[in-house]
């Protein structure tokens, strides 16, 4: 049985201050949900005081981008060396960098590969615009993405990435998928890592839904067979929505393992 995961991205938000009393406050709620991977995502200048934050708990922190190579005249990057000494997963191929900063299937690949090379859990973004989904091209922009953000990783590495569905269209527009299209396109990305990877790498890897997330619409997604837990974006800056969240998240769990 896949564990299921809640993880928040907090984006360009919050000062180191800020950061870490909203990590204190979601702390206590947060704490004891050894049945899923919870996982805050804050910006870089804030992992070392929230990782202090949430000590002695369960909670793991990301990272919310990195580059590829070590070390090197990259001026204003992060190595994987340096996210691996502040926490245990990274987001890579989020739509926001894709858009705003150019990055292609490639980078994305190099960098998926550098995590695992590097111990970190990468957490994969994939996902079509709202152009691409009314074109009808959701399953032809999902096989690209999924396929080459694994491509060159061992079923066994692959199966240890977990990989988040983000259509574009519904991320910060308050328009989330429905119960149905999050199931049915998670189920598609599932099939693509069945062909490529295999069908047990399949069966264990994570799959994630994000977008428009909130503790009103999120009992009805988690509770799809094909979802095992989301990206929260707006939702997780607020401690009370992400602790709801989670424990809608570890209800959806325990009654999967009823099925």
């Amino acid at each position: 049985m896949r564990k299921f995961v809640i993880a928040g991205n907090w984006k360009m938000n919050k000062t180191l201050p800020q950061a870490v009393a909203l990590a204190s406050d979601m702390r206590e709620g947060l704490r004891a949900l050894e049945e899923i991977d919870v996982i805050i995502c804050p910006p870089f200048l804030a992992l070392a005081g929230v990782r202090d934050a949430v000590q002695e708990t369960t909670i793991a922190v990301g990272a919310q981008n990195m580059h590829w190579e070590v070390e090197g005249a990259y001026t204003g990057e992060v190595s994987p060396r340096m996210v691996q000494d502040l926490c245990t997963h990274v987001i890579i191929g989020h739509s926001e960098r894709r858009s705003h900063f150019g990055e292609t299937d490639t980078m994305v690949n190099h960098k998926v590969v550098a995590a695992i090379a590097h111990g970190l859990t990468p957490i994969v973004c994939v996902g079509e615009t709202d152009d691409e989904n009314r074109a009808g091209k959701t399953q032809e922009v999902l096989d690209r993405q999924a396929t080459q953000a694994l491509a060159g990783l061992s079923a066994q590495q692959a199966a240890a990435a977990i990989v988040a569905y983000e259509p574009v269209w519904a991320i910060g527009t308050g328009r989330a998928a429905s119960p149905a299209e999050a199931n049915d396109t998670s189920g598609l990305v599932r099939e693509v890592i069945s062909r490529e990877c295999g069908t047990p790498t399949a069966a264990a890897i994570r799959i994630l839904y994000g977008g428009s997330i909130n503790p009103g619409v999120w009992p009805d997604i988690i509770a799809q067979p094909e979802v095992d837990g989301g990206l929260v974006g707006g939702a997780s800056l607020i401690a009370d929505d992400f602790v709801s969240l989670a424990n809608q998240t570890r209800a959806a769990h325990a009654a999967s393992l009823g099925r």
